[in-house]
């Protein structure tokens, strides 16, 4: 049987912090649990205690969640980590740096006990991770999107849909270029002012009276997607360094 986790909660609104440290200490796969109104208090918990698991308030005075999580990675073995935020803006950042769960309040037992759930899975396999994932919202549950899945991604407003090789496709809240910055460096790019594709997945250019296309796998199937002329010479040039 694994042993129980030891929590720590972080968050500056002391009725938020109370429900969370009760709602904790029901559940039997959670062991001792700290509290934390700040982030220099956090850090001063976690200097003195071993810690499993932190529940981090995003939006806090001084250090927010995402410097306290920062700083977290820094550890030679840090615990995991899970936000908690009023808001699912900051949901892209949060799972690039690996979380384990992004909590939307107010928080619901149920919902609490799937992100401890998660923390267990995590510490079982005992395995850090290799690669980014980003969050996507679905029935109120979040779950995690291996970046290296996603074949292209589409524009739809303030959101972008993912489309995965393997089929499924999800929407996110975050504009595309937003994610065109922060995924570039993962081998994504902007093809076309409503697309980005991921060049791992590009299995063919076709060049058609002068018109460029891409062909990407999507489930069972191939779609074909339109290079802007102001994008072709830039993909090209990146599908060619790739393949050397």
């Amino acid at each position: 049987m694994t042993a129980a986790l030891s929590a720590l909660v972080v968050d500056d609104e002391q009725p938020v912090l109370d429900e969370l440290v009760w709602l904790l200490e029901r559940d039997d796969r959670i062991g001792t649990v700290r509290a934390a109104r700040s982030g220099a208090e956090a850090l001063r918990v976690l200097d003195e205690s071993d810690i499993d698991l932190v529940f981090l308030d995003v939006a806090m005075p001084g250090l927010s969640g995402l410097e306290i999580a920062r700083v977290l990675s820094r550890f030679r073995s840090p615990p995991r980590v899970v936000f908690v935020t009023a808001h699912d803006e900051y949901a892209v950042e949060a799972f690039e740096m690996n979380a384990v769960d992004y909590l939307l309040k107010p928080i619901r037992e149920e919902r609490l006990r799937e992100s401890v759930r998660r923390a267990c899975v995590d510490s079982e396999s005992a395995a850090p991770a290799t690669e980014d994932s980003i969050a996507v919202e679905l029935g109120g549950v979040t779950r995690f999107v291996s970046r290296r899945t996603v074949s292209y991604v589409e524009a739809q407003g303030d959101y972008v849909r993912l489309h995965t090789a393997d089929g499924p496709s999800h929407l996110v809240r975050v504009p595309i270029g937003t994610l065109a910055d922060e995924w570039a460096d993962a081998g994504f790019v902007r093809i076309h002012r409503s697309h980005l594709v991921s060049l791992s997945h590009v299995r063919e250019v076709r060049v058609n009276s002068g018109r460029c296309s891409v062909l990407l796998p999507v489930g069972d199937d191939l779609v074909e997607l339109v290079v802007a002329r102001r994008h072709t010479r830039t993909l090209r040039e990146l599908l060619h360094e790739r393949a050397l």
